[in-house]
C-alpha cells in the first residue's frame, strides 16, 4: 500500500492512496483525513486503506487523479518526531578517518542517534531555501521508517512489530555550521535544517523480498546535477538494522504513533557504488589525494533521490529539489 499527502491549504494536507505504479491517486479522507490519523488509529484504519487500495489498483475506483509529486507534501507534513540515527558505521569511520580522528571502538555496537527537527518537514519537490551557501549545503539521502507507539525498553524484536511505513529522506546538512555545534556538546540544531521527504510512504509489504532482516535491499539511487552520484545498495553495510534503530531510540522512552526513524546516509564499503552525500565524497578525495575537490551545493544546484525496485518501477517516487538563492 502506498500513501501520501496532497495539498489542500491545511497544515497537515489530505490523505491520499497511490497506485502500485505511481500514476494515479485517491483521496482517504473518507477513511482518515491526514496520514497522521492513520497512525494514530492504525489498526482500525489500515484495513480499511488497503481494501481501497487494493480497488485502486485493480481499476474500479472511478474518483481518481492523476499522481504528480509536485502536489505532495511530505507524508506527514509535521511529525510528532524525528530521529536519524547513523546506521552505516563505515561512513561514520571515513568521516573520522579524513580528520584524522580515530573511532571509538563502541559505535559498531551502539548507535549514533540524534534528534532533529521536525515541525516543519519539506514535500519532495519544495525548493532548498533561505540557507547561504558558505553554510556547506550538503544532501544526504537515506531511507526512513514510521512506526506506531512503540513501548519502553522495546526489544528489536518487539520494535519490528511497530514498524508500518518506510520513506526516503534528504536529511539537508549545513556542513560548515556542524563542527563548532558539536564542540559544544550538544548535538545538532542551526546544522540541520528542515528534512525532505519523499511523495510517496509505502508498507514494508510494497518491497517484497527487498525488506528482509529489518533492512532494505535496494540501490539508493543519488543524482545530483542530472549526473549519477551514487547507487549504494541500503541492505548492504547497514551495521544496525531498523527493529534495532527503533529499539535504541525506545530504550528509556516511549515512542508515540507517527515517530519517524532515519538509518543516516546510505554507505557501502564498495566506493565504486559512489555516495550519498557530498561530504563523504571530500572525505574520500581528501584520503586519496590530500584535498577535497567537489563544492557543497550551491543556488541552482539539484539532487535527486529515488529507490527503483528490481523491475525498474519507482518505489517511493523521486525527491527532487532545487537550491534557491537565500
Amino acid at each position: 500500500m502506498k500513501l501520501a499527502t496532497r495539498r489542500s491549504g491545511t497544515r497537515d494536507g489530505e490523505l491520499c492512496i497511490v497506485s502500485r505504479d505511481l500514476q494515479w491517486a485517491v483521496s482517504a479522507k473518507d477513511i482518515a483525513p491526514t496520514l497522521q490519523h492513520a497512525v494514530d488509529h492504525w489498526n482500525e484504519c489500515a484495513p480499511a486503506l488497503l481494501d481501497k487500495s487494493t480497488a485502486l489498483n485493480a481499476g474500479q475506483i472511478k474518483d481518481v487523479f492523476a499522481f504528480k509529486a509536485a502536489d505532495m507534501m511530505a507524508p506527514l507534513p509535521r511529525a510528532y518526531q524525528w530521529l536519524d540515527g547513523s546506521a552505516y558505521v563505515n561512513h561514520v569511520e571515513l568521516v573520522r578517518k579524513a580528520r584524522g580522528a580515530d573511532m571509538p571502538l563502541s559505535f559498531w555496537t551502539d548507535p549514533l542517534m540524534y534528534q532533529g527537527a521536525s515541525d516543519d518537514l519539506l514535500g519532495p519537490c519544495d525548493p532548498i531555501v533561505g540557507l547561504d551557501p558558505a553554510w556547506g549545503i550538503d544532501f544526504e539521502a537515506e531511507v526512513t521508517v514510521v512506526t506506531t507507539d512503540v513501548p519502553l525498553n522495546a526489544t528489536p524484536q518487539e520494535a519490528e512489530k511497530h514498524i508500518i511505513l518506510l520513506m526516503l529522506v534528504n536529511d539537508i546538512s549545513l556542513r560548515h555550521l556542524i563542527p563548532a555545534e558539536l564542540q559544544k556538546g550538544f548535538g545538532f540544531l542551526q546544522s540541520k535544517p528542515a528534512s525532505t521527504f519523499s511523495p510517496v510512504a509505502i508498507t514494508p509489504d510494497e518491497l517484497d523480498d527487498a525488506w528482509q532482516d529489518g533492512k532494505v535491499h535496494l540501490p539508493l539511487r543519488v543524482h545530483y546535477n542530472q549526473s549519477v552520484f551514487g547507487t549504494p545498495n541500503a541492505g548492504v553495510d547497514m551495521t544496525f538494522n531498523f527493529p534495532s534503530l527503533v529499539s535504541h531510540a525506545a530504550k528509556t522512552r516511549r515512542l508515540k504513533a507517527g515517530t519517524i526513524v532515519g538509518s543516516g546516509t546510505v554507505s557501502n564499503l564498495d566506493r565504486s557504488q559512489g555516495s550519498c552525500c557530498i561530504a563523504e565524497k571530500r572525505c574520500l578525495e581528501t584520503i586519496e589525494t590530500g584535498k577535497a575537490v567537489t563544492a557543497f551545493m550551491q543556488p541552482g544546484d539539484s539532487v535527486k533521490i529515488e529507490m527503483l525496485d528490481k523491475q525498474g518501477q519507482s518505489i517511493f517516487g523521486a525527491i527532487d529539489q532545487k537550491v534557491q538563492g537565500h
